[in-house]
């Protein structure tokens, strides 16, 4: 049984984080909200509670019986789940005088304490809280202090249990790791042997029991998570897998052949279907960004649907669908409200009738990755930036048209073609053009012109959910906008988005 960490989650924003900080010691964990608890078995070797946007000393703060678990398992407080359990066990907290926020150093250290064993004083760790922890109960032990934060850490004696004030998780917390290790390692006993080699023979040894000799067809996309599935799906059940890739006219240049000619060479048993012409005929005169994908994902669920009924006795629907994913599909206080319309989580219309396997669906996107490589997957296909579903849809803002994706198709071929040769494409984490639907008037021999406006977008990220917008060098900008304004009829203008996430977001719809 694979040993694994419980992440309670208070609602916090860096809760993902720590699951990632956690996996990148090779420790398996999950996340699970504070009011949907899961069986805590053998398998459980500690358990993280997170930090929350709330206060505990309001009404409707995140609550949990830490104490049910305390006697069991090792517990590791984080800023709210510090102040939650000191709190609940006798002692106070109060509103901060200022609000600490940001950088710390912390001076005191108790040097015999398991917790911090090789994190050295002046330690730089980052605070995220509005309240303090002001007093300790009698059977609680201060371990770490900053100069503004007395409490910066502590021990219940006599237990497994931890609390710290701020947030190891962050890169800002310069021994937030080692802290987490000794956690993990000292105090839980995790062996740190989840893998990606163990993860692989792991799940295929539980595809093969789960699907036995039944048939699954899986849409791919071109991108990471699809084809990684397709791969573990192909090593369990070999021929049973059909793969099925669907060209909705939306995909970038010479797309279609070129990723069906590698998952050739991959050896997966893949069916390609031309469906442009109906996507696009379905689309037409259709402005509103939502619209859009809701008519994709229809049209898409129809073309999918009519290939997989060509393969006799199908059982399964295999997909790509990750970790975030299913996290962000439920949230802290119960379903969630809104869930995208392409999410791939829970999406599958009743009519098709089949069940769900989903191999990737505890692994976050980096994890993929590693996973792919492992498999021996090609370097350019685990490195292309992530590409969005409804695909050049929503990079063609207002009316889609067969002229504007063509334009738009060109436009971005030579902008990736140019980051490839530069060595910039594997420094920015997603790149593409996008088709304005604004003209302007240029000059073109001597003749004026009044035709349209390609955006460039170019951001650096880790998973997408921040963005800095890219400092392309302004040589390469205009070899890439001059190109495209010889080179691509109907483009006089070029310009370069230079907003982050937030306040923007990395795609336009």
């Amino acid at each position: 049984m694979q040993e694994k960490i419980i992440i309670l989650d208070f609602g916090s924003q860096y809760t993902q984080l720590i699951a990632r900080r956690v996996r990148e010691l090779n420790v398996y964990c999950e996340i699970h909200p504070f009011n949907h608890l899961p069986e805590f078995d053998t398998s459980v070797k500690g358990i993280i509670l997170s930090g929350s946007p709330y206060s505990v000393r309001q009404q409707d703060a995140p609550q949990v019986d830490f104490k049910a678990f305390q006697k069991s398992y090792p517990v590791l407080g984080v800023c709210y789940g510090a102040q939650y359990i000191a709190q609940q066990s006798g002692g106070e907290v109060t509103p901060s005088t200022i609000r600490e926020y940001g950088r710390a150093n912390l001076q005191y250290i108790d040097e015999s304490s398991v917790l911090l064993k090789g994190v050295p004083t002046n330690s730089q760790v980052w605070m995220s809280h509005g309240d303090t922890i002001s007093s300790l109960p009698e059977h609680c032990k201060i371990i770490a202090s900053t100069d503004t934060v007395k409490v910066a850490a502590y021990h219940v004696t006599g237990t497994n249990t931890y609390c710290i004030q701020f947030h190891p998780e962050v890169t800002h917390s310069t021994d937030g790791k080692q802290l987490l290790e000794n956690f993990l390692v000292d105090i839980c006993g995790c062996t740190q042997d989840w893998t990606p080699n163990a993860f692989i023979d792991t799940t295929i040894a539980e595809l093969k029991q789960k699907l036995g000799n039944d048939k699954v067809v899986l849409g791919l996309s071109g991108g990471v998570d699809s084809s990684v599935a397709a791969v573990l799906l192909h090593q369990a059940i070999g021929e049973n897998l059909h793969c099925i890739f669907v060209d909705n006219g939306l995909l970038r240049k010479d797309e279609f052949a070129s990723v069906l000619d590698s998952y050739k060479h991959m050896g997966l048993n893949v069916k390609g279907v031309d469906s442009k012409d109906r996507f696009l005929s379905q689309l037409a005169g259709i402005k509103d960004p939502e619209q859009k994908r809701k008519t994709i994902g229809r049209v898409f669920i129809e073309v999918f649907d009519d290939a997989a009924h060509e393969v006799q006795d199908v059982k399964w629907l295999g997909q790509g669908t990750i970790y975030p994913d299913v996290i962000e599909s439920v949230s802290v206080k119960g379903p969630s409200a809104t869930i995208k319309s392409h999410h791939n989580v829970g999406g599958l219309p009743d009519f098709m009738k089949l069940k769900v396997v989903e191999p990737l669906n505890t692994l976050f996107k980096d994890e993929v990755r590693r996973v792919g490589k492992a498999l021996g997957i090609d370097a350019s296909l685990l490195g292309r930036h992530p590409f969005p579903g409804p695909g050049l849809a929503i990079r063609i803002l207002d009316e889609i048209t067969p002229e504007r994706v063509a334009i738009l198709q060109e436009a971005d071929a030579i902008y990736i073609n140019n980051l490839k040769e530069s060595g910039w494409y594997d420094k920015v984490w997603q790149a593409g053009a996008i088709f304005l639907p604004v003209q302007s008037v240029g000059v073109m021999g001597d003749e004026r012109t009044y035709e349209h406006v390609i955006c460039l977008r170019a951001v650096g990220s880790v998973d997408g959910m921040t963005a800095d917008w890219s400092h392309l060098p302004y040589e390469l900008l205009a070899k890439i906008s001059n190109e495209i304004i010889n080179n691509v009829k109907g483009i006089n203008r070029v310009v370069y988005d230079i907003s982050s996430k937030p306040p923007a977001t990395i795609e336009w719809e």
